[in-house]
């Protein structure tokens, strides 16, 4: 029974990564990243633009999204192996998800996601830009502040082989931007 039982878990597993694997793509040419802001914990507004020289992750999610609720652990742990190697993860939410900031930092600590750096998306705005309607949604974005790429749909962003293929995606995609060409 337990043979059979460990069988169907690898089997799953193997499913699910190459379910998230086809949900990556990655551009033949960078793309200018959209004007829209987003706003932190504190009201401050910040364009994506403004963490240019940093690898980017922005992750677009709601509470409402069980996917979303799922990877916020593992997630949150990715971020913390990476940021001291210029990678950084931002979570953008729609902001008519929260009443508050403090609603938003409980929410996240509920579901173990209490290290990522938080922004709302007011009116989806910059998700609209970038034509996302879905959730969990990740842009990637290299240091020069141009979009690379996308991974559509849950990732377990712990696994070792997503760690190295995002290290790797970094290293192919430093300085690409209009002016490298």
């Amino acid at each position: 029974m337990m043979k059979k039982f460990l069988n169907i878990l690898f089997l799953v597993f193997l499913t699910t990564n190459a379910w998230a694997k086809s949900g990556v793509n990655i551009f033949a040419y960078p793309r200018k990243v959209p004007e829209s802001s987003i706003y932190n914990q504190y009201g401050k507004a910040f364009k994506l633009e403004d963490f240019q020289g940093n690898f980017l992750l922005v992750v677009f999610w709601s509470k409402t999204c069980i996917p979303c609720l799922r990877e916020m652990e593992s997630l949150n742990s990715f971020s913390k192996k990476v940021s001291s190697n210029g990678i950084h993860v931002l979570l953008v939410s729609p902001a008519e998800d929260w009443q508050t900031p403090e609603e938003q930092r409980a929410f996240l600590k509920r579901y173990k996601g209490e290290d990522l750096d938080f922004y709302v998306d007011k009116k989806a705005s910059l998700a609209s830009d970038f034509g996302i309607f879905t959730s969990p949604h990740t842009v990637l974005i290299n240091a020069d502040s141009m979009e690379i790429g996308r991974i559509r749909g849950s990732v377990d962003w712990d696994d070792s082989d997503v760690v190295e293929y995002i290290y790797k995606i970094k290293a192919q995609h430093q300085g690409l931007g209009p002016e490298d060409e």
